[in-house]
């Protein structure tokens, strides 16, 4: 292993995202792209089972999300999303 490897490997977590999160982001772009409205998606059961509130706050941040889904999508759930 390289320096630069080692380096980056000891600071990942910085940017890394879980696996689990990676899996919902794309969930919920694949339903969308498929015609489901997002407000349906953020109430399926693997997305509910799977992630907090705030877990899908931070998901509705997420840049991809935002450009798959739209700003005005996003906007109307994250005003929806329980605290």
């Amino acid at each position: 292993m390289g320096v630069v490897e080692a380096i980056r490997g000891m600071f990942s977590f910085l940017s890394s995202r879980s696996q689990g999160e990676e899996r919902i982001a794309q969930y919920v772009i694949r339903e969308h792209h498929r015609g489901r409205p997002l407000a349906k998606i953020l109430q399926d059961h693997y997305v509910t089972n799977r992630c907090t509130p705030e877990q899908i706050r931070r998901l509705l941040d997420r840049p991809d999300v935002v450009h798959a889904v739209g700003d005005d999508d996003v906007a109307d759930a994250k005003a929806h999303v329980a605290s």
